[in-house]
């Protein structure tokens, strides 16, 4: 492992880059304050240098909450938002090494972004390693996103790219349903996302509060139900 002074001090860190980014956001865009030990803590078992946008999240920032909560994209750990330390365990990563997928955020639908380790071989993530992949709760699988975590931070900052990207999953008023909701929890949905029902009319789905990590658990659960491959874990939240 390298040390990490070798992962903070760098030429031309990315915190000021991403930061500026996060400034012209063209959709609403809550940055969470972080804590410098726990940055730097999660950034040696990362070992990614604060030069890249990962390790500049990690180390810089508590994350971030974005269209008013409908996104949530973990950095080192903030207000009521777990850092990417506890979501992948990565204490566990400096005696069996990086785990194959980096679960990076996720959205209040219960999908699950995630970053493909350097060495991932698994046919369940889709994908070349060092890419992004989303696992959609209304297809109930992982799906390739075709770019680098960097790529995919500006993207989410970037007009309407969110908007279309859950066009079929929004509805009237879901800015205001999300807006109340803490970090750590989602919207369930009644019928669930995966069924016909749901896909025909979005606005007549029954949504209510949950635990995030309890809608994860079932979008999982519904995977094997509907005999789609076993999607493997999405973080401990």
């Amino acid at each position: 492992m390298r040390e990490l002074s070798e992962l903070v001090e760098v030429d031309r860190p990315g915190w000021p880059v991403v930061a500026a980014h996060l400034a012209d956001a063209r959709v609403p865009v809550r940055v969470l304050p972080g804590d410098p030990e726990r940055g730097r803590t999660c950034l040696h078992r990362l070992q990614v240098t604060a030069r890249s946008f990962l390790g500049a999240m990690a180390l810089e920032s508590g994350g971030l909450l974005v269209d008013d909560g409908w996104l949530r994209v973990y950095g080192g750990g903030g207000p009521g938002l777990p850092g990417l330390g506890e979501v992948n365990d990565l204490s566990a990563a400096v005696v069996h090494g990086p785990p194959p997928h980096l679960v990076v955020g996720h959205d209040v639908l219960g999908g699950v972004f995630a970053l493909n380790g350097p060495a991932c071989e698994d046919d369940r993530y889709p994908g070349r390693p060092g890419e992004m992949v989303y696992f959609a709760p209304d297809s109930l699988r992982w799906e390739p996103l075709e770019a680098a975590y960097s790529s995919w931070l500006l993207w989410m900052l970037q007009e309407h790219n969110l908007e279309n990207f859950y066009a079929d999953l929004r509805w009237p008023g879901w800015r205001e349903a999300v807006a109340g909701l803490a970090p750590n929890r989602g919207l369930s949905s009644v019928p669930f996302l995966w069924t016909e029902e749901a896909a025909a009319d979005p606005a007549a789905v029954r949504r209510r509060p949950v635990p995030l990590a309890e809608l994860t658990g079932l979008n999982r659960e519904f995977a094997a139900l509907v005999g789609e491959p076993d999607p493997g874990p999405f973080g401990t939240l």
